[in-house]
């Protein structure tokens, strides 16, 4: 017969094991207890969703819809997809389940994402997201919330002090589609000079040239208009709020004028907050105002608020969490103190203590692998110690031993 191989994963997954895995839960517990004291709630929305969902909130001509998105045809003949982000899934949920009698509505997610791209270091095709939403909000102060909560994870997880908030304004719709066309003639200028993707843009969206990652369109970029020379006043107001609440808060924060979000529903406020604790300076956590994105999908004029952050890149940048350890071993030895074993483990775990069973071996690899648990205490059943109702009891670290009742293992271990 023939060997067969083992499977191998897909490309751009991963199985996590160990730290990997407590490092990833570090990151997800940090987020679910900033989100209880922001008083944001917790929401699912599915993993699939049609595609007309991302196509209409992300764009038909971005590089995820027209590139990255997992997207096929389900058994009934209609296009799904997998959601690349969490945002456009809310917004339709907040349309289609009726969540708009909750607002403004605070809601926070986290959970796995899709994307078709070339897997690197902290990027993977499926990766995970945190994601937060304030939806129905119009005001800066909301902005404000959002950035707190950001900072706030930020330094719960330890990294806070090598993350900098990155900060612009997008101004209202008057503001934005001035400096629009101010980009736009601006670039159409130097068309002859720019990358090929740029020349792209400048036909579709040309404020997306000002992220250009060609270095051949700096000069080009940094001699642009500022979106400053054609702010109205009541643009001007929202982000002087927003700055002047989170200096009110003590949050660090500088200017990035050339920051931006690319698609038309983006308004007022755009941030990324960046870190060069994996080397080159990078984006762990980024977001922006919305306020056309529901109108997109077909709803009313809904002001909204959100940002993203990768969870993989976070438990990169964090300190190793302690191991989870029992609090203590059962080696029991002959087959009467096994079952005798299992009652007493059944019991401990139901009093609260992390209690695991060494079953394996004889008497010496059993207390190694008590002591390689990394357990504070052994417990020790035999012949003798089943006739006397009391099991022997042992710290691992100092070796100390005695006896104690079966009915007072709990409190023991507790001591």
């Amino acid at each position: 017969m023939a060997q067969v191989s083992p499977p191998q994963p897909v490309r751009g997954t991963q199985s996590l094991l160990g730290e990997e895995a407590d490092r990833f839960h570090t990151v997800t517990a940090a987020f679910d207890r900033v989100r209880r004291l922001f008083g944001f709630k917790r929401v699912e929305v599915p993993v699939i969703e049609p595609t007309a969902v991302f196509a209409r909130s992300l764009g038909e001509t971005t590089d995820v819809v027209s590139k990255e998105m997992y997207s096929f045809e389900d058994k009934g003949g209609d296009s799904v997809t997998l959601r690349p982000e969490f945002t456009a899934g809310i917004a339709r949920a907040y349309l289609s389940e009726g969540w708009q009698q909750y607002a403004p509505l605070k809601v926070a997610t986290h959970g796995p994402a899709f994307r078709y791209e070339r897997p690197q270091k902290g990027r993977f095709r499926q990766f995970h997201q945190l994601d937060a939403e304030i939806l129905g909000a119009a005001e800066p102060q909301a902005d404000v919330e959002m950035l707190l909560f950001a900072d706030q994870l930020l330094k719960e997880l330890g990294i806070g002090g090598n993350a900098v908030l990155k900060l612009n304004t997008l101004g209202d719709p008057e503001t934005r589609q001035k400096w629009r066309d101010a980009l736009s003639g601006h670039f159409s200028k130097h068309a002859a000079d720019l990358s090929e993707d740029s020349r792209d843009r400048l036909e579709r969206n040309p404020l997306r040239i000002l992220d250009s990652k060609a270095h051949a369109d700096w000069p080009i970029v940094d001699a642009a208009p500022p979106i400053d020379d054609f702010l109205t006043p009541e643009a001007a107001d929202f982000f002087a709020a927003v700055t002047s609440g989170l200096d009110a808060a003590g949050v660090r924060w500088e200017r990035a004028p050339r920051l931006v979000r690319g698609l038309d529903y983006y308004r007022h406020t755009a941030f990324e907050f960046m870190t060069d604790s994996l080397g080159a300076q990078g984006t762990v956590l980024a977001g922006g105002r919305y306020d056309g994105l529901v109108e997109a999908l077909g709803g009313p004029h809904t002001p909204a608020i959100g940002w993203a952050a990768g969870i993989e890149r976070l438990a990169m940048m964090i300190d190793a969490p302690e191991p989870d350890r029992p609090d203590t071993v059962l080696v029991p030895m002959g087959e009467a103190a096994e079952q005798r074993a299992m009652a007493i483990l059944a019991d401990l775990r139901r009093q609260g203590i992390a209690a695991d069973m060494a079953y394996r071996g004889n008497m010496k690899k059993r207390m190694q692998r008590a002591s390689a648990s990394g357990a504070r205490t052994a417990i020790i059943l035999g012949d003798s110690e089943l006739a006397s109702e009391a099991a022997q009891v042992k710290e691992l670290s100092s070796g100390e031993q005695r006896a104690v009742a079966f009915d007072m293992l709990a409190a023991a271990v507790r001591a």
